[in-house]
Parts: C-alpha cells; sequence; structure tokens
C-alpha cells in the first residue's frame, strides 16, 4: 500500500517532533490493520538516522518494540470476543480497516499450519502482518510467546528496512516501491530453513531413540 502525500507529511512531521517515541507510535498503529506502511515508516527512520537525529540501532528496537506492542488490541479482541463475533464483524464492517474476509482466513490458514512461527514468519510479509494477531487471539497462544515471537519477527524487518533508509538518503520512498515482491524471497528462503532444521531435528531424535 502507498502512503499518500498527507499521510507521509504526517509521518515525517510526528517522527521530527517524537523521535523514536514517534516510530515506536506508527509501527504500533501500523500492527492495528491501518494504512501505515512499515516500508515507509522504517526506511523514514533510517533516513533521520543518517541526517544524525537518530541511529538506527535506536530506529529498530523502537519500531520492533512498537510493533509488538501494537499487536496486543487486535490479538485480546480476537481472545476476548472469539472467532465467530470476530469473524462476523470483519466480514461485515472489515472494509473500514482495509481487512477482507478472505485476508483472515488466510491468515488463520497459516496460523494453523505453522502455530506461534506464523506469528514470526508473517511479520516479514507487508500487508499481512497485523492479521495474524487474530488467530494468535483465537487460539489463546500464550501472550508472552506471542509477543516474543512477533518481537523477534519484527527485528528482522526492521533490520532490513532501516538501513535501507539510512543508505538512500532522500530517496528512502524507494524502500516502499520496490521490497514488496523481495520480501516473499525472503520469507521462502526463511521458510525453508525452518523445515530443514525440523526435519533434522526428527531425524536426531528418530536415531536417538534406536
Amino acid at each position: 500500500m502507498r502512503a499518500s502525500a498527507p499521510m507521509l507529511r504526517w509521518m515525517i512531521h510526528l517522527v521530527d517532533s517524537l523521535s523514536y517515541w514517534g516510530i515506536g507510535l506508527l509501527m504500533a498503529i501500523e500492527n492495528v490493520v491501518l494504512p501505515l506502511p512499515s516500508e515507509v515508516i522504517m526506511p523514514l527512520g533510517g533516513f533521520e538516522a543518517s541526517r544524525g537525529r537518530m541511529t538506527v540501532w535506536g530506529v529498530m528496537i523502537a519500531g520492533s518494540l512498537g510493533s509488538a506492542l501494537g499487536a496486543l488490541p487486535l490479538y485480546w479482541v480476537a481472545r476476548v470476543l472469539g472467532e465467530q463475533r470476530v469473524t462476523n464483524w470483519v466480514g461485515q464492517h472489515g472494509r473500514w480497516i482495509l481487512v477482507r474476509s478472505n485476508d483472515l482466513r488466510r491468515a488463520q490458514s497459516r496460523f494453523k499450519r505453522y502455530g506461534g512461527r506464523a506469528v514470526f514468519f508473517s511479520q516479514l510479509l507487508p500487508g499481512v502482518r497485523g492479521l495474524v494477531s487474530l488467530p494468535a487471539g483465537f487460539a489463546r497462544m500464550n501472550v508472552v510467546l506471542f509477543l516474543l515471537a512477533n518481537f523477534a519477527g519484527t527485528v528482522i524487518w526492521c533490520g532490513v528496512l532501516a538501513p535501507l533508509g539510512f543508505l538512500l538518503g532522500r530517496n528512502y520512498l524507494e524502500v516502499h516501491m520496490y521490497l514488496g515482491p523481495v520480501s516473499w524471497f525472503v520469507v521462502a528462503g526463511l521458510a525453508c530453513w525452518a523445515v530443514a532444521w525440523l526435519v533434522r531435528r526428527r531425524m536426531k531424535r528418530a536415531q536417538a531413540g534406536r
């Protein structure tokens, strides 16, 4: 999703005014499925770091913490209200927060298949990062594990975006234009690594049990 000019001006003003707090706040809002793309927020923070106003590490940590904490509202809504009520609401009103029923079904399918790992991997996918909070809440995933998985995935995501913004300087918006397709290859590589790790682990257990 592209950031409109008024939205971009507001984001720049917020970061200029609040520094790290602004980065954290924007990332928290982005994780509540509002149209604030992290592919703009974090490169913007990296650009500000290149001007000496912040540090890249500080931007990464602020963004990751904000994103993890921002995932909690949807998690608790899903956990308290339950799958049926939330699914019905999304079907009727999801368009107001740019969420479709199909998006939620895919997130649910991903979580049912991969469990807590889906929370980690979803943080590397633009447009679906916040959605995984709902199936995690439906499943009553341990909230500490949920936060840790969210934070770990987001650190990697921010660790790509913030340095790119630092390197590109005033051209930081180019990250938003080109990173979307690349992120899918990143996730595919991580998924292959995870599968290989699980296979090796099971083979070692099988050998040890003989």
